[in-house]
This record gives C-alpha cells, structure tokens and sequence, in this order.
C-alpha cells in the first residue's frame, strides 16, 4: 500500500514541474506582441491641395492630311499601302485623264496660230498695212491663250497624286480602276514629327493658360504636355471646349492612343501622409495607428504620390496619430511607446 501512494505522489510531482514549466515558456520575451516597441509618430490632418479631374484623350499626329483628288479621272496606279512609310514629293497615285492631254494639246495649236498672227500683223504694221488697234487687239488674244495653255498644264499635273510631307499612310480608299471626283477621300496620311493630344475640356472646368503644364497618362506612363491651342467657343451639344496639348518629341506615341489628362478642377482638402508610413502589399495599403498605447493596423486606398507624400483617399481620419517607419516586427496589438 505505500508503494502505491509512492507512486501517485510521483506521477502528480511530474505532472506539476511540466505544467510549471510550459507555462514558464509561454512567458518568455520571444513572443512579439508581449514586447513593446519605441516608435515615432505624426498627426495626421487635412491639407488643402489642388483637385484634378481625369479627362479622356486622343493622340493625333501635328501633321496629317487627307489626300483627294482635283479632277474628275480613273485611277491608273497606285503605289503605296496602308502603313508604307512615304518622303516628301514621292509619287502615290497616277491618275489617267485624256481629256487633260487633250486640252493642253488645243491650248498649245492655238497658242502658235495667235502668235503666227500677231507676228504678221506686227510686220504689216511696220510697212503701214495694217492698224495698230489690230495689233494690240492679238497681243490681248496671245495673253489669253498663253493664260489658258499655263491653266491646262497646270491641270495636267493633277493627274499624278504626291505626299504633301514625309509620313505614313493610315488609309487608302481607292484602287487601281476606280473613279475618283474632286474632295473625296483617297489616302490618309499622318506625318513622321511631333504629336499633340486634344481633349475635350467642359465648360465648367477654367481653361488655363497658354504654356501650363498638363500631366497626363499614356500607357501607365505619366507625361508633361503643355497647352498649345484652346477654342474658347464651347460645342453646344457636348458643352465642352477643344483644347489642343504639345507633347514632348522624345515620347513615343501612336496616332489615335487613348490618353488620360489630369486637369485642375479647384481646391479641396484631403489627408497626405510620407510615403514611409504606408505599406504595400500586393494590392493592399497599410499603415499603423496608435491607440491606447498599442498599435493598430488600419487599411486604406491610396490616391495620388507626389514628391515622396501619398495622398490618403480613405480608410483613416484626420486626426489619428500615424506611426513613421513601422519597425520590422511590428504587429497589430504591440505595445508601443511614443519616441520622445
């Protein structure tokens, strides 16, 4: 019988010394929210900033041309395509129109038959044969003709179709055999230099002056333009006013690129913090506050970063003390104390 009691009293002894020490592990300073941390903060309150509104845009080359024709003819070549690149004075279309060859072909009969004349009449005059009203009169009739004979050839040159400047074709609407008329629509032509972005700014936003910078958003990529042009008209249907932007010449851009342009609306107040308060994870922003001497982890939506501060859109109010540079190991729940 006593070895049993023995026995018992043992196994409850060891029972008690590994309770005692689990419990004497869980004390122990490696956990992180038992420990307190010095930490610096800031206030976080309002600032008045510039608002800005994001209008849609379009890319457009400065120059571009819709090339058509000046006769009434059918189309006898064509020699580009649509994203050929083209120089200056290069050939695009032939155009075959007889009835141009024939007008400079009578232009130029009865040019020499005038002159035949007037050369006639001129040495008459010189013998006393003939007037001299006569001889003024073929000298008007040569002018004319001569006048008429510069026309044709003029139009004779119309028959062939080249590029206004140097560029790349965006369009063709027309094929060999084809009958063109004068002012329709035959190639597109966007030229190889500097681009510009217009924007249809409503009529409630102020237009700014010539010269301000405009930022504005190309494929993720942010760029500063500068206003070049404004109509101060507003279009009655859209209540909106064209405004015309320079783009920098080293940016690449493509005719007809969508473009966002971030355009002054005003001054509001918003919440901006450095960005060393904020962390990013993913698609998730973070920061810590301070509350009651502990640390609390508070989500938020970020807006726009300038010049190392990020403006806060939501998720925190003006106000809360806001912990700078989270140290590693910093947990939602930590006691902290504030760095004096």
């Amino acid at each position: 019988m006593k070895t049993h009691i023995f026995i018992t009293t043992s196994l409850l002894l060891a029972g008690w010394l590994l309770l005692t020490g689990c419990k004497r592990h869980e004390d122990t300073p490696s956990n992180a929210i038992a420990q307190g941390m010095t930490v610096s903060v800031m206030t976080a309150s309002m600032r008045e900033h510039e608002r800005h509104q994001w209008l849609p845009g379009t890319v457009f080359p400065v120059d571009q041309a819709i090339i058509s024709s000046k006769l009434m003819a059918t189309v006898e070549e064509t020699r580009v395509t649509i994203g050929q690149a083209v120089d200056e004075g290069d050939v695009l279309i032939v155009l075959r129109a007889n009835e141009m060859d024939a007008r400079v072909e009578q232009a130029e009969a009865t040019l020499a038959q005038v002159k035949r004349n007037y050369l006639r009449e001129k040495a008459l005059l010189q013998q006393h044969a003939t007037t001299a009203e006569t001889v003024r009169t073929l000298e008007d009739q040569l002018r004319v003709v001569e006048a008429q004979l510069a026309e044709a050839k003029t139009m004779q040159l119309y028959k062939v179709i080249k590029a206004p400047f140097s560029g790349t074709i965006t369009a063709r609407n027309v094929r060999r055999g084809d009958l063109v008329t004068p002012g329709a629509p035959l190639l597109s032509l966007d030229g190889a230099g500097q681009f510009e972005i217009q924007i249809q700014v409503p009529d409630s936003l102020s237009i700014m002056e010539y010269g301000k910078v405009i930022l504005v958003e190309a494929d993720g990529a942010q760029i500063e333009t500068r206003i070049k042009e404004w109509s101060p008209a507003a279009d009655p249907r859209s209540r909106s006013r064209l405004v015309k932007l320079a783009a920098p010449e080293k940016v690449e851009l493509r005719s007809g690129q969508y473009v966002r342009a971030s355009w002054p609306a005003g001054m509001t107040e918003s919440l901006w913090l450095p960005d060393s308060a904020i962390q990013q994870t993913g698609q998730l922003a973070r920061l810590y506050t301070v509350v009651d001497k502990t640390a609390r982890m508070v989500l938020i939506r970020k807006g726009k970063s300038i010049d190392g501060e990020t403006q806060v859109v939501s998720g925190l109010n003006s106000g809360s003390i806001v912990i700078m540079d989270p140290p590693d190991g910093l947990r939602d729940g930590t006691p902290v104390a504030i760095e004096q």
